[in-house]
């Protein structure tokens, strides 16, 4: 009798610890933002300002539940506000618009966010086995265990439409999304393969065009940053696709036929077309 007991004890025990936070989650959900959270969302999130009311909800809801799930921690000093918990998570969860299901960045569970830009260790190896530690100034860093680190100085600054895209919170969040294939090589979960064989030829072409570009020093949509490796390149891509989708389209159109397939969302909707400006851009900052 007892150890009926004990068992249907342990049982109740585990249906609670299974069904509360699923509670706790549905009723984040059912929770909807406030007016002075939308308007941060209309002030600093520029897609969702031209967004349909569907598309609209659609963010909310995974803003919503990014918030319920994620844990804002301020470093150096830095105090978190409502507009940095929402300015990262309604541009995060761009990324996420065209996914199937609520899910959002599963494999993360913190966002550290600095006042500007930050220090972090390195440890460089040369090729005769010499070791060289050294502190690299960083804007953003997405890391394999669970957190991405943003500047908030960078989060806030807004890009320039005459030149290469930078937003460090999609970069660092299109790592997070490259990662869950298994590794941050550029290829993230496409599920098929198939799939693979189409995003391989198209990137490593767009890929090796960029690298050339960069060694000549000559301009385009998307940032030399991205010539570094294939993984840059993937995050690099991903601003342009969400910040210039015009530019992107216009210059790199297989690049962002596969950037649709993937994402499912056309960002060309959420922004009105520009004229090809000419432009001299410079070097904006490191992240990882």
């Amino acid at each position: 009798m007892e150890a009926v007991l004990t068992l249907s004890l342990l049982g109740a025990a585990g249906l609670l610890i299974w069904a509360v936070p699923r509670w706790r989650l549905r009723r984040a959900l059912a929770r909807p933002l406030a007016r002075h959270e939308l308007a941060i969302l209309e002030r600093n999130v520029e897609q969702y300002r031209a967004m349909d009311p569907v598309s609209r909800a659609r963010l909310e809801r995974l803003v919503r539940r990014f918030l319920h799930e994620k844990t804002f921690v301020g470093c150096a000093g830095l105090e978190i506000t409502d507009e940095m918990r929402l300015t990262i998570a309604g541009q995060a969860c761009l990324l996420l618009m065209g996914a199937r299901g609520d899910a959002v960045y599963p494999a993360l569970n913190a966002v550290l966010v600095y006042p500007g830009a930050f220090l972090a260790p390195r440890r460089q190896v040369d090729a005769a086995g010499v070791v060289t530690e050294e502190r690299q100034d960083l804007l953003g860093e997405s890391w394999g265990d669970g957190r991405v680190i943003l500047s908030w100085d960078h989060v806030r600054r807004p890009g320039l439409v005459d030149a290469p895209s930078h937003n460090v919170v999609l970069h660092e969040f299109a790592h997070q999304l490259d990662s869950e294939s298994g590794a941050t090589n550029g290829a993230p979960y496409l599920g098929s393969p198939e799939r693979y064989r189409s995003w391989s030829e198209v990137l490593s072409r767009d890929f090796a065009a960029l690298r050339e570009d960069a060694w000549f020093g000559r301009e385009g949509v998307l940032d030399h940053y991205g010539a570094q490796d294939p993984a840059e390149f993937f995050a690099v891509a991903t601003e342009a696709f969400f910040e210039q989708p015009h530019r992107l389209a216009s210059r790199h159109a297989a690049l962002y036929e596969e950037f649709l397939k993937y994402y499912r969302v056309d960002p060309r909707a959420w922004q009105a077309a520009h004229e090809e400006p000419s432009y001299s851009a410079g070097v904006y900052g490191q992240w990882q």
